[in-house]
């Protein structure tokens, strides 16, 4: 199908290249999103190692945050990779390309956030709480990130509903 015949979809009559570009829009707004909060997770943890207390931390509270600094940086760093692929591509022709791609970052960036919101919470309750209490929390955020990231969803598309 050409950019200029026109499909039906959820939106009405659409050419192929105006869903492109809905489907781009769609992916970079959900990366603000992401982006800004990732951003502000990551500095939070580079804040970390200044901090007084940060030489009370034993070996592997001290191997779990550094983890987390470099998992926190490539999570950063994939949020911000549709932007450079945007700038390389634009004006390509590739928009659909640019779309199936940015959607596969977007989910791995998700999933980089999970894993530092979860060890975020597992090192401060450690330093905290003890490593019982902190397995506990880091547990429960992981089923809550899961709940609302995947099972909602889930249960939520529209072939689950008549």
């Amino acid at each position: 199908m050409s950019d200029t015949e026109s499909v039906t979809t959820d939106r009405g009559h659409e050419t192929d290249a105006q869903i492109a570009d809905r489907h781009w829009a769609e992916i970079l707004q959900e990366l603000r999103v992401t982006q800004t909060g990732t951003q502000i997770l990551t500095g939070f943890l580079l804040t970390l190692a200044f901090q007084t207390r940060f030489t009370d931390l034993n070996q592997i509270q001290i191997d779990m945050y550094l983890v987390l600094v470099v998992v926190a940086a490539i999570t950063t760093a994939l949020a911000l990779a549709p932007v450079a692929l945007h700038r390389v591509l634009f004006r390509q022709g590739v928009k659909e390309r640019m779309v199936h791609i940015g959607d596969i970052i977007l989910r791995i960036t998700l999933g980089g956030v999970a894993a530092v919101l979860v060890g975020t919470i597992l090192l401060i309750f450690s330093v905290v709480a003890g490593l019982v209490p902190a397995i506990i929390a880091a547990s429960a955020t992981l089923i809550v990130i899961l709940s609302i990231w995947v099972a909602l969803p889930t249960f939520a598309h529209p072939r689950r509903w008549p």
